[in-house]
């Protein structure tokens, strides 16, 4: 947008192509009009490394995040039509795509860590999965990877360190296959349940 002096959305899709937003609690309206669904989320998990906006970085998350997904591999949103430059749900969008104005950012900048949803707001209580889901955590800690990835930097070598990322990799792997397997979890809700496959979150930190 350099060089540009607008006041209005001009459709460009820039916003749309740097990711889905962060959900918040007004979101679950539109949540629970069937809008959104468990499979169009993704989670970032407290402590797992994405981009910060303020910052402009990619740090630790400070609280547990729920977005919505990219595309395949890539950080565009899944609402977003490449072809006609729009919002596929444009009518029902979340509370910060509504609030996106690229000419304009302190209301976004404002919202940004406030009021946003867990995992847990939108999943009913007694679910099976919850228990999966904090067991998880218990056993695929991002502190522990973070300390884990810490004592690696600089260059020096660890092989307790490096196998002991792989033994946490593995482990998640298979809780998301008990899940699937035993529990019945639609495959298409795992990033949603679990966040992003740690062995990929490893791949782009090592």
């Amino acid at each position: 947008m350099s060089g540009m002096n607008i006041d209005s959305c001009i459709r460009c899709g820039t916003c749309c192509r740097k990711g889905g937003p962060v959900l918040h609690h007004e979101d679950k309206e539109i949540l629970r009009a069937g809008y959104l669904s468990y499979r169009h989320l993704v989670t970032i998990r407290k402590g797992e490394p994405a981009f910060d906006p303020v910052w402009e970085e990619v740090r630790p998350v400070e609280r547990e995040l729920v977005k919505v997904r990219g595309k395949g591999g890539e950080w565009t949103c899944i609402f977003f039509d490449e072809e006609n430059s729009s919002c596929t749900i444009y009518e029902h969008r979340p509370l910060e795509c509504r609030l996106q104005k690229c000419w304009d950012t302190p209301a976004l900048e404002g919202l940004i860590g406030k009021d946003t949803i867990v995992r847990a707001d939108i999943i009913n209580a007694g679910d099976p999965i919850l228990e999966v889901m904090e067991m998880h955590e218990r056993e695929c800690s991002y502190q522990e990877v973070e300390e884990l990835l810490d004592s690696l930097s600089g260059g020096g070598k660890n092989p307790q360190a490096l196998a002991r990322l792989n033994e946490l990799a593995r482990k998640d792997l298979a809780i998301r296959l008990y899940a699937i397997r035993d529990l019945g979890l639609d495959e298409d809700y795992e990033l949603f349940i679990f966040g992003r496959p740690l062995f990929k979150v490893l791949a782009s930190r090592l």
